[in-house]
């Protein structure tokens, strides 16, 4: 079979990693060794392997004539129809990539279920920014929400994930799909928060369903990911969530540095929140050297450096 057509897609402007070539490991078929409810692929059974895949040389060939057409692309993302890292040839391809990339970055987007692999886990050390999801904690919930293959060893997956980020010398991003009556209890909410706290990403992005999902299941609100985000002490959250509401306050300088010390914000959330007056007393707040922006993985957060 000939995958010469359907392995790119894109390149596609993304707000956090700029021009993304994507490129996609399982291109005829989705394979999965999850099957979440929430999923935007038509559901199908699991597996723990792929049966077909285009071979690495098919792979960088079709990476390279798209850099000749498309030179200025800023990511290569290694994604699939289903999850990347069942690809058999996984570390052999990202060795190829690295060899060619240049200047372009490197980014995968998994389910963090083979994290525990060695073989996947030193691949992915490899990667430039590794993004994993972690929509569950506890095994009935990922047993509920994500479906997993009877070859996924659920209680490996956390220690696994705390292991890589002190590992890693490059970018490792967390990522939480909320799911309305599944992993929106309070249970579920601290076993994430515990776990999140161990992992201790570079940052967290949680969001919701935005596009129509494979089973009948809802959305949370915007509301609910912000208390998330209020919850989660300490950790750089960033809500994705389509058409975000607006909430104009004004806040004071002491407010600000209460704010931010408990919660770092993105640009964005600023745009939502603050008045034009609490924009200018951030901005001195950031000359005292009291507030300061640090770009995580291509999203800057506003941190109150004060002990």
């Amino acid at each position: 079979m000939s995958y010469s057509n359907s392995i790119i897609f894109g390149p596609i402007p993304s707000r956090r990693f700029g021009i993304s070539l994507g490129v996609d490991l399982s291109p005829s078929k989705k394979q999965c060794n999850f099957d979440c409810l929430y999923c935007e692929l038509e559901g199908a059974k699991t597996t723990d392997k792929m049966d077909t895949y285009p071979s690495v040389n098919e792979i960088i060939t079709a990476i390279k004539e798209n850099f000749l057409i498309h030179p200025q692309i800023d990511v290569i993302t290694l994604t699939a129809n289903g999850e990347p890292t069942l690809y058999p040839k996984l570390n052999e391809l990202i060795d190829e990539i690295n060899k060619m990339k240049n200047q372009t970055k490197t980014l995968i987007l998994s389910n963090g279920s083979t994290i525990y692999k060695e073989e996947i886990f030193n691949s992915l050390l490899k990667i430039d920014t590794v993004k994993l999801s972690l929509d569950c904690v506890s095994a009935k919930c990922f047993k509920k929400l994500d479906r997993v293959n009877s070859s996924v060893e659920i209680e490996k997956i956390v220690p696994s994930m705390i292991e890589f980020s002190k590992k890693t010398k490059n970018d490792f991003v967390l990522e939480i799909l909320f799911v309305k009556d599944l992993n929106d209890k309070d249970e579920e909410l601290d076993l994430l928060y515990e776990a999140a706290l161990k992992i201790n990403p570079k940052r967290i992005d949680i969001g919701t369903i935005d596009r129509p999902p494979a089973y009948e299941v809802k959305p949370v609100t915007y509301e609910f990911l912000e208390s998330v985000a209020i919850k989660f002490e300490n950790l750089n959250m960033n809500i994705i969530y389509k058409n975000r509401p607006k909430s104009i306050q004004s806040y004071s300088y002491e407010e600000i540095k209460r704010m931010l010390k408990r919660r770092p914000l993105t640009k964005e959330d600023i745009e939502n929140m603050f008045d034009e007056k609490s924009k200018l007393l951030l901005e001195e707040l950031i000359k005292e050297k009291i507030i300061t922006i640090v770009n995580s993985s291509g999203v800057e957060f506003y941190k109150n450096l004060e002990k």
